[in-house]
């Protein structure tokens, strides 16, 4: 039988520092916990109507192992030295040292228990004679009334000066109508009359309302002190019961995972009477010397979910939250828990201006040698070394930022939140669901030229308009500003650092996101997390995401903490975990995110929050009771075919789908890449090696006007993008490209006059 107990720090303070008028024993005693370990000593606390006990007296600070309500034990004796309480199914059997050691707990235990009842009982009464719980809280009470008492009198006296002042008032303005004065004269003394008579109804109705208010204070401040010592225990209990059920679900999960192992080499039940008698101590106890409740992972977060919800399958309490990703189809049901906006694949099915493609030429199956290409490019840039095409998607790294949009429809929806929180829930979606095309897409895009520009359209379709260019070349940047008419806008500068390590390639995206809602003025930050490719050199290519994520709402200053968590062999969590906290200006934390990057992400609302155990560094774990997880973002299937068409996700396909009317760097228009996606990558190979030449050549021209420039002392301005220009965020104080217009305008005029001849 299970003996999980109720560890809390709370229950820990309520052992070591029993109320006023309890008894505490503490001491040593050998507790049985399995045939493997037979008895082990434990420090067992006595107080309160409570048994708790310990491995050590160093332990009471932080972590109890286990808890039994006397008031609800039977107190039993075996033989001369052995105890045994049992309650509500669960089982303690000890042994102390000595019989008169035995006969003290036993008498210690005996009295407990009676006090406990009565104690229990008297809580029960619901007596009206019930005095307050403490000296202190009687003191505050009388001193109110007083206070009261004393403000009432003073009512008092104003409403009688009020009304003997009024009554003089009215007899003079009496005696005034009485005299002969103009009519007009004496219609404004009628008027003052009669404001004077409702002033002084007015008055006595504001001291009667004052003493009938104290009456009914003097009436039911005990009840409310009563009521209010009822919810503080009903509060302790509450997050007694929540760690309680922490710990017995990370046991069952542990159960779980080892049941396997537990069924192959379990030897069969003993048959003698001994065997039988001692049967239910193994039941009854599976406590284990490696047994830590809150130290389940090394890496994992800090803090514990509890759902409340009377459905067991969708109850999430373990630590790592892993349940949260990896449950049952079932577990995710879009029709009970999602809102008719929230995810809504309809956006999808919306009949759009015109028919986008939904398929590219497959990708042809050339074999290249990798090794003589990556030996001699070991700590070198990323953006430096020479590749063939063989190595690219036919996409631009432009392509690859507006890639972020697939799930534009998070800011829409979170554009029309009321509460900020639930927005930055949204946000917080939006900046997972970014990595979520990324999985199975090991190549690499293309690098932009210099001045190289993508626009996405999806105006009529969606409501937004999306426009990136290349700003910097060394070290390469791009800038990229979306506006939506469905009321948000994003902007971001992005830097991307790329190093070769031998076995494997880190990406790292520098810059920060903004993304600013119109109604509200909502305006969030954050930034990218590090990608890596695994097995360059030998065995399959795969990614993954790692680092945390911080969200800021700069005119709220709320924040959302977002960790992805590194995958490792030697973890039970579920790959590419993603965990989360939204807290409010002052920390408060109000939703517990879950789930992962190339799936989905759901929130949980935080109803009631304790300090829990310490991990494996010593910190306390915080306990977070939430209601049931509400799906926030679920990833779109991939396209029919989509291994064949270099795991293109359905936007993924449309964006380098040729279209009129763009600018004349668009990235549509650059020939290497078209040549790739249409399966020629020899002449893709020759033409990227010719842009790329022709891009060296400008860069060579530009260095040596400087260089005139420097000679003779004139002042040279250098390369300047032509839709984007440097300007200080308000923000974060840093330097930015941002959006200064123009290009939509050029577009509409068929005006492109002014972009350079970079293809």
């Amino acid at each position: 039988m299970s003996e999980q107990g109720k560890g809390s720090a709370s229950a820990s303070a309520a052992a070591a520092a029993p109320a006023p008028g309890s008894d505490t024993y503490k001491g040593w005693l050998f507790k049985w916990t399995n045939y493997l370990k037979g008895y082990q000593r434990r420090w067992f606390v006595l107080s309160n109507g409570l048994l708790s006990y310990y491995r050590t007296q160093a332990e009471m600070a932080h972590t109890c192992r286990g808890t039994i309500n006397l008031a609800t034990a039977h107190i039993d004796t075996e033989d001369a030295c052995n105890i045994v309480l049992s309650s509500g199914g669960r089982t303690y059997h000890l042994k102390a040292s000595t019989e008169v050691e035995r006969q003290r707990w036993v008498t210690a235990l005996e009295l407990a228990k009676a006090k406990a009842i009565r104690m229990m009982n008297e809580q029960s009464d619901d007596s009206g004679d019930e005095e307050p719980t403490s000296q202190s809280d009687r003191s505050e009470i009388q001193g109110t009334l007083k206070i009261l008492v004393s403000k009432l009198d003073d009512l008092s006296t104003c409403n009688d000066l009020i009304a003997k002042h009024g009554a003089a008032l009215q007899r003079s303005l009496s005696e005034l109508e009485g005299l002969k004065v103009p009519v007009e004269g004496g219609e404004k003394i009628k008027a003052v009359n009669e404001r004077a008579t409702l002033f002084r109804i007015t008055s006595n109705a504001m001291i009667n309302a004052c003493r009938d208010f104290l009456d009914l204070a003097e009436t039911h401040s005990r009840r409310w002190q009563r009521a209010l010592q009822y919810e503080r225990e009903q509060r302790t209990h509450l997050e007694e019961t929540i760690e309680q059920l922490a710990k017995q679900h990370n046991s069952l999960e542990r159960a779980w995972r080892e049941a396997p192992t537990l069924v192959s080499s379990t030897p069969s039940a003993p048959t003698t009477n001994k065997g039988s008698e001692r049967a239910p101590k193994e039941e009854a106890s599976d406590e284990d010397e490696d047994t830590e409740y809150f130290d389940a992972m090394e890496d994992s977060p800090a803090f514990i979910t509890v759902t409340t919800t009377e459905n067991i399958q969708h109850r999430r309490s373990q630590s790592n939250l892993s349940g949260a990703s990896g449950g049952q189809p079932s577990d995710w049901t879009q029709d009970d828990h999602m809102s008719p906006g929230c995810n809504d694949v309809s956006g999808k099915e919306l009949q759009p201006c015109r028919k986008r493609r939904a398929h590219i030429p497959v990708k042809p199956n050339y074999s290249l040698n990798l090794w003589s290409i990556m030996k001699n490019c070991i700590g070198k840039e990323l953006s430096k070394i020479p590749m063939p095409v063989n190595f690219n998607e036919p996409l631009s790294m432009l392509q690859r930022l507006t890639e972020d949009l697939e799930y534009h429809e998070l800011l829409d929806k979170a554009a029309r939140c009321d509460s900020s929180l639930e927005q930055m829930c949204l946000v917080a979606a939006f900046s997972v669901s970014s990595y979520s095309t990324t999985v199975h897409r090991t190549a690499k895009p293309f690098n932009p030229l210099l001045g190289e520009t993508y626009e996405l359209d999806r105006l009529e379709e969606f409501g937004y308009r999306s426009l990136c260019e290349q700003v910097s070349h060394h070290p390469p940047a791009a800038a990229h500003h979306v506006i939506s008419q469905r009321g948000w806008t994003l902007w971001q500068e992005i830097t991307i650092a790329s190093k070769f390590r031998g076995k494997y390639l880190s990406i790292m995206p520098l810059g920060a996101i903004h993304l600013q809602f119109h109604s509200s003025g909502n305006h969030y930050v954050w930034r990218k997390v590090t990608s890596t490719v695994h097995n360059i050199i030998v065995g399959k290519l795969w990614i993954d995401q790692s680092g945390d994520i911080e969200i800021v709402n700069h005119r709220t200053k709320e924040t959302c903490q977002l960790k992805f968590s590194p995958y490792s062999y030697f973890s039970r969590d579920v790959p590419r975990k993603v965990t989360g906290v939204v807290a409010d200006s002052g920390g408060q934390a109000h939703y517990i995110l879950s789930g992962t990057w190339d799936d989905k992400m759901e929130s949980a609302k935080i109803i009631q929050s304790s300090r829990g155990g310490s991990g494996s560094e010593g910190k306390q774990k915080t306990v977070y009771q939430t209601l049931s997880p509400k799906p926030l973002w679920k990833k779109y299937p991939l396209p029919v075919n989509a291994e064949n068409m270099y795991y293109f996700s359905a936007l993924a396909l449309t964006l380098n789908e040729p279209e009129d009317e763009v600018g004349l760097t668009d990235s549509r228009l650059r020939p290497d890449q078209r040549l790739m996606e249409e399966g020629r990558w020899d002449e893709a190979n020759s033409e990227k090696q010719r842009l790329e030449e022709k891009q060296r050549a400008v860069r060579r021209r530009r260095e040596a006007e400087a260089s005139d420039a420097l000679d003779e002392g004139r002042e040279y301005e250098g390369y300047q993008p032509l839709w984007f220009h440097q300007r200080r965020d308000s923000v974060t104080g840093e330097t930015n490209f941002v959006y200064k217009g123009g290009y939509w305008e050029a577009k509409e005029r068929q005006d492109w006059s002014m972009c350079p001849d970079i293809f």
